[in-house]
This record gives C-alpha cells, sequence and structure tokens, in this order.
C-alpha cells in the first residue's frame, strides 16, 4: 500500500469509528444545563482521554497479540465484525447501543467524559481494533508516524466539532445528521470487508496449502 493510499485510510476509518458529528446529540444531552465552559472542560478531558488510550493501543498491540497468542489475521477477522457491526448501524442512521439510560447518566455526571463519552464512545472497540491493525500495515517508520498524526489529528478535530456541536446540531438539522450518518456508516462497511477479507484470505491459503501438502501433491 502507498503512503497517499495509507494515509487516506487512516483518516477515513478513525473519522467515521470516532464519529464525532453522531456524537453530538448524545453530548449535547448528557452536558444539559452545564455552562459553555464545563462542556468545553467535558470536551477537553474526552478527546484526551480516547487519544492517551487510542494511543497505548496502537503501541502496545503486538505485546498484546504476544501475551494472548492472538495472530494478526484472527484479530483482522474479529476487527473487521466490529466495525461492520458499528457501520451497519451507522447506514441505519441508528446510535451503536451505548445503553446510556438516565441513571447511567446521573451515575456518570461527576466526569462523564471519561465514561461514557471518552471511553467507549470516543474510542471504542471498533477505533482499537483499527489502530492495531493498522499499526501491523505500517511497514516503515513513515507509516507509522501518518497513523500516529492521523490519529491526533481526528481527535483534534473532533474536539472542535464538540466544541461547535450547538451550532451544528441547529445548522444541520436532525435530516443532515442522519444523512451523514448513513454516509459514514457505507465507507466504514467497506472497510470492514476489506480488514475481515485481509485476515481471511492467509488463513485459507495456510489451510489450502497444508490440505494439498497431505495429499501428497
Amino acid at each position: 500500500m502507498d503512503l497517499l493510499s495509507f494515509t487516506l485510510l487512516c483518516l477515513t476509518s478513525f473519522f467515521t469509528l470516532t464519529n464525532p458529528l453522531g456524537t453530538m446529540p448524545v453530548f449535547l444531552t448528557m452536558t444539559q444545563g452545564m455552562t459553555e465552559k464545563e462542556r468545553r472542560g467535558v470536551v477537553t478531558r474526552a478527546t484526551l482521554t480516547a487519544f492517551i488510550i487510542i494511543m497505548v493501543f496502537t503501541f502496545g498491540g503486538q505485546f498484546l497479540f504476544w501475551f494472548f497468542g492472538i495472530s494478526t489475521n484472527g484479530f483482522r477477522i474479529a476487527g473487521g465484525i466490529i466495525i461492520f457491526k458499528i457501520g451497519y448501524d451507522m447506514l441505519q442512521a441508528r446510535y451503536t447501543p451505548m445503553k446510556l439510560r438516565d441513571e447511567e447518566i446521573k451515575t456518570y455526571a461527576d466526569d462523564i467524559s471519561i465514561t461514557p463519552l471518552g471511553i467507549p464512545m470516543l474510542c471504542g472497540p471498533g477505533a482499537i481494533a483499527n489502530a492495531i491493525v493498522l499499526m501491523q500495515d505500517a511497514s516503515t517508520s513513515v507509516m507509522k508516524l501518518v497513523l500516529v498524526g492521523s490519529i491526533a489529528f481526528i481527535y483534534l478535530l473532533t474536539y472542535f466539532i464538540l466544541r461547535a456541536s450547538t451550532r451544528l446540531v441547529d445548522v444541520m438539522g436532525e435530516t443532515g445528521n442522519n444523512v451523514m450518518m448513513r454516509l459514514m456508516g457505507l465507507i466504514l462497511m467497506v472497510i470492514a470487508v476489506e480488514c475481515f477479507v485481509g485476515g481471511l484470505k492467509p488463513i485459507l491459503e495456510d489451510v489450502l496449502a497444508d490440505g494439498l501438502k497431505a495429499a501428497g501433491l
């Protein structure tokens, strides 16, 4: 994969998985009654928390593979399924269930920036899986820097989008939000299929090679 294609993949996949536009209505609901300064503090802590967590998994993913004996291809398949499910929910213009009931929102009222806003909304299993797989695909130091820079850029963009959420929701309206969510969901499903096939193909090739070897062919 060339550098430009890898950069575009990093930016599009993390933007759709972070889904700041889809998070806006939920963010506004959870911060209802807060002042603009308090909301700004929530957004800052949430994006910073999500970025730190994703960085830990980006650079520590290979250790997890080794520690738990997980193959990269197996993780690609699992990650593809997770990302596909998120994309499908977005294509249906609905959020991936976060189970944010009223009593849970009250429980996290003191610091909702960590949970559930930072984790799992801005940094969920799909984003974590995507970070680990892309770091594995980054064959050069430049590609690794592009990946880290892309993640940092997306979370910086997320910060500004959530900061301006009150105005953006009014401008886009419910229809605009739904259209944007469906479009991002479609893109995410395509990325998920590529991820799934990329993990399944080497496994099938190994199984076929072992079968031919056993048959003496």
